[in-house]
């Protein structure tokens, strides 16, 4: 990386611009870089800092870059940095605006405007600048990834800050590990060491989990086996748990398996003493049965003499019931005959309510005649029925007529009305037509003219534009051609101030012994010196550039011109002078009249249909006139004939219904009439009838009493059993013999006769020992079954537990196998004999690298005295891993480097720095590191020392390095010609080069 100018705006303490011409400074490979305490001389290096990572070093920055601004800027100037340089062989430059509150353009008060950021590439082949980003992120990722270094790097190695370095020599392990730790970006390291103990801490979780699941298996074996089991005084996660608990439950399942068969054997015996107290129990229970069953048979056989009486008298009931039963045929004629006169007689008493009173007294025979003429007289009125229903007939025919000359004659005086109005109607509709007509032919005569008329107007609309684009082409023509001739003036005025200073320009390139290019002499006693504001070949060159983009710029503007103003005539000459709000107007006007004429004949189509649904009405309505016409002609002759008909009929109905209201009134009557009298001749017969039928069966019922032994017939009525009270009879008879045979069958058995001799039977206390012996069975099979549940319980956990062990072997050995890892990198396992961490024992591997290249430069420095090593010793109880130690030749002993004099201390930082730069450089993949800083720290050297520093620092330039040296030291400004001197005012600082 090499820096070729720098430029910087209203930054920090500069409040104006200021250059820096590095290219010029890094020619005599040592460049000064000094001023007054707080003139800016750090600000500088931040510039280049901001330039390229967007923040300055350290606490320097703060805020969101509002801070960088110089407070002796004018308000209306805006805060820049721009940096030119060349890295991995790409020309670039960087331009950075940091956030600024400028002054609102309008009103009072102040805006923020964002920070922006731009990044271009030199093109040797166009010879231009192309334009590569500008976004802050593309910016960083691609300067961060050209550098290979973060801003921490960079810092360190770039910009090289002693009092740090100082600090470094006499820091503890830990401080040094923290800054090696942002040079070399070791936190990959430190990112193993944490997953380390993170995937330690996981499987230490798992394991837990998987000895937690464990235990709680063992405590519901410990619950099933009782005091059989004692459980381990371990945790989950300790050594040893899962042995103990497997040894503990194979000691729980053998003493479950002994009180099973215990629980065995007791069930046995308990199962043969109750089969004892059953059998037992069983015996005791027959004898009671048998000695029951004797005394229930005792007592019911003297119920059964008890009831002697009763059956004696059922047996005597029994026997009248057979004797009326021959009695009972005779018996049941007479009631069916008595309940038939009974009907007979209230039929025939309401047959006779219904007649006149000169018939009620009727017999049957002079009904049958009555009814008889009746009905003759019903059968005449036949033809006097037909001639009604055609009565009513000709009613409604005639009725209907008369409707239809109504509407007849609505009709007619509706036809006639519309009629009237037709011509009136017609003349209307046709001149609706002629109107829409006439709209149609004028709307085709607008619309050829509106596409002319909108043509005018656009071309109006555009005439009006370019006259404005005209104005606008003109101002920036004259704007460019003063931008231009301003350019041309500059660059003049450039070229004639370096042909003013071309002998000083020539004589840079004047060696000692060479002759000169102008005279030829090969002395060359007093070269001219650049004076400053010298133009080089560079500065002429961006005049030239900026004129020529300027002239180019003035051509296109007034091509542009041109362009525009040949556009204005064209429309013009199609327009005229006519203004555009009149060719507006015009074309609004013929638009609207356009719509009008539209709208009209619109109603064309609208008005033909109705003059030919007019036309189809009075057609219809002339057919409806004459049909009604001849619809009345034919209803006054069919008319005339209804009447007529009409009055023969009245007369003849007349005639046949008499005094009743009609004929069907009159049929009515007579047929009632004959119902009744044939309903009361019929009755009158069947009740005398009925009464024959009863004398004759009151004769034979006394018959059959007086042959079956009964006095009278009401006797033998009372003696009869119907099929119920018979069979309840029967049935109880029957039951007094069943119940006596069984009463003598249980009397004669002889197990029943035994057991009657016998003491009573004890079945209360047979029923107590049975109990007894069944309960102390129920204990015993609970018991057994309890142990033999116990038993497969604790074997089904012993299972589940022995495979819960063997599911989690593995993870147990990755848990120790990764705790030992981690415990290694963490740097706290005893394997680990100095305590070093992974990340430590890394960076000390790079201390070995950075104190090997420190020292090839130290020992120079030192005149060959110190030697800088690494140390990886402990340090009292702490870890080891960075301690750094100084070796003394002159005593040949090894030293701390917090040992060191201020001097001393200066020079080794310097080397450590040196050393650190080239590791880190070697670390970021080589890039070439061209230009170096090294802040203060050379007023603690003597002369000879400073001198030993100056010649390591001027070897530099072997690798074709620049190196500035930030100082306050005077004697700096002696030795080093190339100086850069930032000079403090009131107004801001400035930068002025000198030497160069």
């Amino acid at each position: 990386m090499r820096l070729h100018r720098l430029d910087i705006t209203a930054f920090g303490p500069f409040g104006g611009t200021q250059t820096v011409d590095f290219d010029a400074l890094s020619a005599a490979g040592l460049f000064l870089l000094h001023g007054p305490t707080g003139a800016g001389k750090t600000s500088v290096l931040d510039a280049v800092c901001y330039t390229l990572y967007g923040t300055v070093p350290g606490a320097r920055q703060s805020g969101q870059g509002t801070s960088l601004r110089s407070d002796h800027a004018d308000p209306a100037t805006r805060t820049e940095v721009r940096l030119e340089l060349t890295v991995a062989g790409r020309r670039l430059e960087i331009t950075r605006q940091p956030p600024w509150e400028r002054p609102k353009k309008r009103g009072s008060g102040t805006t923020l405007d964002k920070a922006q950021t731009w990044l271009r590439e030199y093109d040797a082949t166009g010879g231009a600048w192309k334009d590569l980003s500008r976004s802050h992120q593309e910016i960083g990722e691609e300067i961060s990834q050209l550098l290979g270094m973060s801003r921490e790097q960079f810092c360190q190695v770039v910009l090289l800050p002693q009092g740090d370095f100082a600090r470094f020599l006499r820091a503890d392990s830990g401080a040094r590990g923290q800054l090696l730790g942002r040079l070399f970006d070791t936190q990959r390291f430190a990112d193993v060491e944490k997953r380390l103990a993170e995937r330690r801490k996981a499987t230490e979780a798992r394991v837990r989990e998987g000895d937690s699941a464990l235990l709680a298996d063992a405590h519901r074996m410990q619950q099933e086996a009782g005091d059989a089991m004692e459980l381990p005084e371990l945790a989950p996660g300790e050594p040893g748990l899962a042995e103990a608990v497997l040894t503990a439950a194979a000691v729980a399942r053998s003493t479950a398996r002994e009180r099973l068969t215990l629980a065995h054997c007791r069930l046995t015996a308990a199962e043969s003493a109750q089969f004892a107290a059953d059998r037992a129990l069983t015996g005791v229970r027959e004898l009671a049965r048998l000695q029951g069953r004797f005394t229930e048979a005792r007592e019911r056989a003297v119920r059964l003499e008890e009831r002697a009486a009763d059956r004696r008298e059922a047996q005597a009931r029994m026997e009248r019931g057979r004797q009326a039963a021959t009695v009972a045929p005779a018996l049941e004629l007479r009631e069916s005959a008595e309940a038939g006169h009974r009907r007979a007689a209230a039929a025939e008493t309401r047959a006779r309510a219904l007649l006149p009173e000169t018939l009620a007294g009727a017999g049957a025979a002079g009904l049958a005649t009555a009814a008889r003429r009746a009905a003759e007289e019903l059968g005449g009125l036949g033809s006097a029925r037909r001639a009604e229903r055609r009565l009513a007939e000709v009613v409604d025919e005639r009725g209907r007529l008369e409707r239809q000359e109504r509407d007849d004659e609505d009709v007619l005086r509706e036809a006639e009305g519309w009629l009237a109005d037709w011509d009136t109607v017609r003349t209307g509709l046709q001149t609706r037509i002629d109107s829409a007509q006439e709209a149609a032919t004028r709307a085709e005569q607008l619309a050829v003219q509106r596409e002319p008329a909108r043509r005018r107007l656009e071309a109006a609309r555009l005439r009006d534009e370019l006259g404005r684009d005209t104005d606008e082409a003109q101002r920036r023509a004259l704007a460019s051609a003063r931008q231009a001739v301003d350019a041309r003036a500059h660059w003049l005025d450039l070229k004639e101030q370096r042909l003013n200073g071309i002998a000083a320009e020539l004589a840079a390139d004047l060696t000692d012994g060479e002759p000169c290019a102008v005279c030829g002499s090969t002395e060359h006693p007093a070269p001219a010196r650049k004076f400053a504001g010298h133009v080089d070949r560079e500065a002429e060159e961006r005049a030239l550039a900026a004129y020529q983009r300027a002239d180019e710029q003035r051509a296109q503007d007034e091509r542009r011109l041109g362009t525009v103003r040949e556009a204005l005539a064209a429309a013009t000459a199609e327009t005229g002078d006519t203004p555009t709000s009149q060719l507006a107007a015009q074309s609004d006007e013929l638009e609207q009249e356009y719509a009008r004429a539209r709208r009209d004949a619109s109603a064309l189509h609208a008005a033909h249909e109705e003059l030919r649904l007019a036309e189809h009405e009075r057609e219809r309505r002339l057919a409806g006139r004459q049909q009604a016409e001849v619809r009345a002609a034919a209803r006054l002759t069919r008319r005339d004939g209804l009447v007529a008909e009409q009055a023969s009929l009245e007369e003849e109905l007349a005639q046949a219904r008499g005094s009743a209201v009609s004929v069907a009134a009159r049929a009515a009557q007579l047929e009632r009439q004959v119902a009744l009298l044939t309903d009361a001749a019929d009755t009158a017969r069947a009740a005398a009838d009925t009464a024959r039928h009863l004398k004759d069966a009151d004769a034979r019922l006394a018959d059959a009493a007086y042959r079956a032994g009964f006095d009278t017939p009401q006797d033998a009525a009372a003696a009869r059993l119907d099929d119920t009270a018979h069979r309840v009879l029967q049935r109880g008879l029957d039951d007094l013999q069943s119940e006596e045979a069984a009463v003598r069958a249980a009397l004669a058995e002889a197990d029943t006769a035994a057991a009657a001799q016998q003491p009573p039977a004890d079945l209360d206390a047979a029923e107590r020992d049975a109990a007894t012996a069944a309960q102390r069975l129920r204990d015993a099979a609970s018991a057994r079954d309890r142990a033999a549940r116990c038993c497969a319980e604790l074997d089904r956990l012993s299972a589940r537990a022995t495979e819960g062990v063997r599911r989690l072997a593995p993870l147990r050995e990755e848990y120790e196998r990764v705790a030992r890892l981690a415990a290694i990198t963490a740097g706290t396992s005893a394997d680990n004999e100095r305590r070093m961490r992974l990340e430590s024992y890394v960076l000390a591997a790079r201390l070995e690298q950075v104190a090997a290249a420190a020292t090839v430069r130290l020992h120079r420095m030192s005149s060959g005295r110190y030697t800088l090593v690494h140390s990886d010793d402990r340090t009292g109880r702490g870890r080891s891993g960075l301690g750094l130690h100084v070796v003394d030749a002159w005593t040949g002993r090894e030293r701390d480097t917090a040992t060191l004099s201020g001097g001393e201390t200066f020079f080794a930082s310097l080397a450590l720095a040196l050393g650190l730069a080239d590791v880190v450089t070697d670390e970021a993949g080589g890039v070439r590191l061209d230009t170096l800083f090294i802040d203060e720290g050379f007023g603690s050297l003597d002369d000879q020392t400073l001198d030993e520093v100056l010649d390591v620092l001027d070897s530099l330039r072997e690798r074709d390095r620049s190196v500035g040296i930030v100082s306050h030291v005077a004697d700096l400004r002696r030795r080093i010609h190339a100086q850069l001197e930032v000079v403090k005012g009131r107004r801001g600082s400035t930068l002025r080069q000198r030497g160069v």
